[in-house]
């Protein structure tokens, strides 16, 4: 499909054990329909396994790579998804967080939404970054140097990279629509 997005990747970065399906789904289908080729990177390329509401199991998707062996330079965005699981179990894993760090080393454009910002303060690359999440994430973002906000989508452009966030699943069209704008410029 063309449109706007042509010839971008963008990687989605998830557990193996615990996304929230709509927060991989709906950006994935933005992009996807703006012309984007997307690659599902996780721990283990294996199964995803999808959840509603972090209990229900949903449907599964498979990963196209490992992220041990992803290269940023590969992509030209990075989505986090949401679900407390799935940064919970990111968070923890080296390689993830590794992956996340050169990334935005690289100055690229990365988007976390509902609990994603799990990973980014765990990576260390919030100082000085304006936020938003799901709300119990306000400490965490305002301890690792963030400025939360209680904001639908916000694309912050400040200190080398673009980092755009949303609250919750609610907020997904917008989310889904800031990413393509910003991929798009």
């Amino acid at each position: 499909m063309s449109g706007p997005l042509t010839g971008r990747k963008v990687a989605f970065l998830m557990s193996n054990s615990g996304v929230e399906q709509p927060e991989l789904t709906e950006p994935r289908d933005a992009v996807t329909e703006a012309g984007a080729t997307v690659t599902l990177l996780a721990p283990e390329k294996s199964t995803i396994q999808a959840f509603t509401n972090d209990v229900e199991k949903a449907d599964t998707f498979p990963a196209d790579e490992a992220v041990k062996n992803a290269d940023p330079s590969a992509f030209d965005l990075l989505v986090l998804p949401g679900g407390t699981t799935n940064p919970d179990q990111l968070r923890l894993d080296t390689d993830a967080v590794d992956f996340v760090r050169r990334f935005v080393a690289a100055g690229k454009p990365v988007a976390a939404i509902c609990h994603g910002p799990w990973t980014l303060v765990e990576a260390g690359v919030l100082q000085g970054k304006t936020l938003t999440s799901w709300p119990s994430l306000r400490t965490d973002i305002k301890n690792a140097g963030g400025e939360w906000r209680d904001e639908e989508v916000f694309a912050c452009p400040a200190r080398g990279w673009t980092l755009i966030t949303s609250r919750n699943p609610d907020d997904l069209p917008a989310f889904g629509k800031q990413i393509v704008e910003t991929l798009s410029s």
